[in-house]
């Protein structure tokens, strides 16, 4: 009976909920710092998590060790996707979030999250409907 909640679908969908639960929290962050100096803005790479939910592989390759002396990569199995905005500087103070932007963000990822919590309850109605047909 558990069985029903687990597909591959379902997996998906709270693969990307997951997701836009991080990017809102990284979002905020950024919007909370948007007067620190020397603050970098931070995103979350949804093409990473997605990937990785389908089982893909890392797109970086593997670390190639013909010494001992040489230092080893940093390994693991699931990275947070979030990836830290270096490249640009808008202000004086080296900080570089926009906090239009960042609005428009929180916007977007609103919209994603609600679509996303739609499709789950659809999902599930699928499920009532054929436990209400017997």
């Amino acid at each position: 009976m558990s069985g029903w909640l687990d597909s591959p679908i379902m997996a998906l969908m709270e693969t990307g909920l997951d997701a836009s639960s991080l990017r809102q929290k990284v979002l905020s962050n950024n919007v909370a710092n948007v007067d620190t100096p020397n603050f970098k803005r931070s995103d979350v790479d949804f093409q990473q998590i997605l990937g990785e939910a389908l089982g893909e592989p890392p797109a970086n390759l593997p670390l190639k060790v013909t010494s001992p002396q040489h230092i080893q990569g940093v390994q693991g199995s699931v990275r947070s996707g979030v990836v830290k905005d270096n490249s640009t500087t808008l202000r004086n103070d080296g900080n570089n979030v926009d906090i239009d932007k960042e609005m428009a963000d929180v916007a977007e990822n609103g919209l994603y999250y609600n679509s996303m919590t739609q499709a789950i309850s659809n999902e599930l109605g699928f499920l009532r409907t054929a436990i209400d047909a017997r």
